[in-house]
């Protein structure tokens, strides 16, 4: 295991965490109000680590039940934590990239498999079946077991599927390259909900939303590549079925090689946290100690949560539309521009990379503004416009204006994931990052599953017109939910020395799992 020598060096000269912060305990995902017992200033560091910047969490005090400060527990920054973010969107970009290399060529491997394009288009679909229920299991080995743990099965299962595909290299082997789909499948569950956990466990206040943006990123990237590079890697030459074969095969092998690499990557750079929380938000929850937990009771919390709900309903409308435009975009673009799968891989790239610049550009604006229902209700409503155009354009004959409008819908669409995430983690602190991020994405792959199969339908015995409109009209729904979601920042009133009436204690009678 790669050690970082500066957090040697500064665990030797500081010692652990003041012992001061011990009595402070979150029981069920709820934190106390109980006064720390004694007092004292940590000691500055003098090893290797960053000192983690002077915001507000590094001066921030909770109230005490008797009207005295709590001592103030020591934060610093980890230099791991970039290494960390970096392998994560790297193998989560290659599970991404496995979901949609099928879609984007339906018509080219419905007649290397000569099977159906609603056969192809479950090669998109079984992940989202998959996660519905995995994830409850998947959260609570998170939770239980940790994210290191939890990265390695994602790298790992990612990369296993990658070689089982490999051997799927001929027209009746549908069947085994839809299992070998399923394995990265179930990889995915262990992958969608670490963001805002790795986010929170290792960056600091001021930049934890900005983190959470660029691992949402590497998954977009992912699927961006997934777009481009298929249709180079394999055209259409259905009177060459070896040539196809041979084609497929290179993409298919890459793809095993650079996710094996990824899966001992992983395991050298993850660590389950750093020696010091980033945060005073992490701090105060890191002294609570594990058998205090409840997952069962925090599952329970968070379904009582009714902004946590409403953003729950409204995340898996957006989510789930996007899905859904990204398993039809091919069907969509050769609709209307026969003979053009390449250029519809080039639009889907447009989408995704517009996209991405739209996820750091919010991300950044939340760390900076801390506007989450804002920001959130504005993309969302762009979001409806951008697909409006799109719908509306998407005929005209001209490309061109096609690649325009599938970049701004992406830039919007796409750029809402990482606020939803941040949004859900700010409402229901402190529950569990991995936990309401799972239970965002599940209901993502519901509505996606939903969206696809109706807007498949539509699209085929009617017009993509057809199939828009009709996730048109669901996203206007998700407007007048996002609108209603209450903004409590719990969060960051905690990193702000603000102590939330909302957060209260409650007894620990409930058995754990």
């Amino acid at each position: 295991m790669v050690e970082d020598g500066g957090e040697e060096e500064a665990e030797g000269e500081s010692g652990e965490m003041p012992a001061a912060a011990a009595p402070l305990q979150r029981c069920n995902g709820f934190l106390p109000g109980k006064e720390a017992a004694g007092g004292g200033r940590a000691a500055p560091a003098g090893g290797g680590e960053q000192p983690a910047p002077a915001a507000p969490e590094a001066e921030a005090m909770l109230a005490a039940g008797g009207g005295r400060p709590e001592a103030r527990l020591e934060t610093r920054l980890s230099r791991r934590r970039l290494a960390v973010l970096a392998v994560f969107s790297c193998y989560s970009l290659v599970n991404a990239f496995q979901w949609i290399q099928y879609s984007i060529l339906s018509n080219v491997f419905a007649g290397f498999y000569g099977v159906s394009f609603t056969q192809i288009d479950w090669l998109s679909m079984v992940y989202m079946v998959a996660y519905v229920p995995l994830i409850l299991p998947a959260t609570w080995l998170l939770d239980a077991r940790g994210l290191r743990l939890t990265a390695l099965l994602g790298a790992g299962l990612n990369a296993l599927g990658a070689w089982l595909k490999c051997g799927s290299l001929a027209p009746q082997r549908y069947p085994l390259t839809l299992a070998a789909q399923a394995v990265c499948a179930v990889a995915q569950v262990f992958i969608l909900g670490l963001p805002s956990r790795i986010a929170s466990v290792w960056f600091g206040p001021t930049e934890v939303s900005t983190a959470c943006a660029v691992a949402v990123l590497g998954n977009q990237l992912g699927t961006a590549i997934g777009f481009l590079l298929p249709p180079v890697l394999v055209p259409n030459t259905p009177n060459d079925i070896d040539l196809m074969a041979h084609n497929i095969g290179i993409m298919f092998y890459g793809t095993a090689i650079v996710s094996t690499l990824l899966f001992f990557l992983t395991g050298v750079v993850f660590e389950e946290k750093p020696k010091y929380p980033p945060s005073h938000s992490q701090a105060v929850l890191q002294t609570k100690p594990p058998e205090d937990y409840s997952y069962k009771q925090s599952i329970i919390n968070l379904f009582k949560n009714i902004p946590f709900i409403l953003l729950l309903i409204s995340y898996g409308i957006m989510t789930g539309a996007f899905y859904s435009v990204s398993t039809l975009l091919n069907q969509m673009i050769v609709t209307h521009y026969a003979g053009e799968e390449v250029n519809a891989g080039r639009i889907g790239l447009t989408l995704v990379v517009a996209g991405m610049v739209g996820s750091i550009i919010c991300g950044l604006w939340l760390d900076y503004t801390k506007t989450y229902k804002q920001t959130t209700l504005i993309v969302y409503i762009l979001s409806f416009i951008g697909l409006l155009v799109f719908t509306f354009t998407l005929d005209l004959g001209y490309l061109i204006v096609v690649f325009v409008t599938g970049g701004v819908l992406g830039f919007f669409m796409t750029g809402y994931l990482p606020l939803g995430f941040e949004f859900a983690v700010e409402i229901t602190y402190p529950e569990s990052e991995g936990t309401s991020s799972g239970l965002l994405n599940a209901s993502a792959q519901i509505f996606g599953i939903v969206f696809t199969l109706v807007q498949g339908k539509l699209t085929t015995d009617y017009s993509p017109r057809a199939g828009n409109i009709f996730l048109c009209a669901w996203i206007f729904v998700g407007i007048i939910l996002t609108a209603l979601i209450k903004s409590d920042l719990r969060r960051h009133n905690v990193n702000s020395g603000i102590m939330n009436l909302d957060v209260k204690a409650v007894s620990c009678t409930y058995s754990t799992f």
